[in-house]
């Protein structure tokens, strides 16, 4: 899976977990596709800082799924909510989950 892909996945999970200008630099970069350098213009700091915070972001996020699998388990589910073939139970387990 492609990196940046990878990690708006687990941004979906454990985003909250970041602070409000970690959340700001992390949507900015991968969700508006914003360069560093408009990103430095948007927010008047270094691109070096912004840089920096990425890479903190990046890390932390990797380190949640390491540490709670809510990805992975969540990929496990749906492999195995796949297999029911009765659809009321598959719906209510699904509505359980998501």
């Amino acid at each position: 899976m492609e990196k940046e892909v990878y990690l708006t996945i687990l941004f979906d999970y454990y985003g909250k977990l970041l602070t409000e200008k970690q959340q700001r630099y992390f949507s900015y970069y991968y969700f508006d596709n914003l360069s560093l350098g408009e990103i430095k213009d948007n927010l008047n700091i270094s691109r070096n800082a912004i840089h920096k915070q990425l890479k903190v972001i990046e890390e932390k996020l990797i380190n949640y799924e390491e540490v709670l699998h809510m990805y992975e388990k969540d990929k496990k589910l749906e492999k195995i909510i796949e297999k029911i073939e009765d659809k009321k139970i598959k719906k209510e387990i699904k509505d359980i989950i998501k």
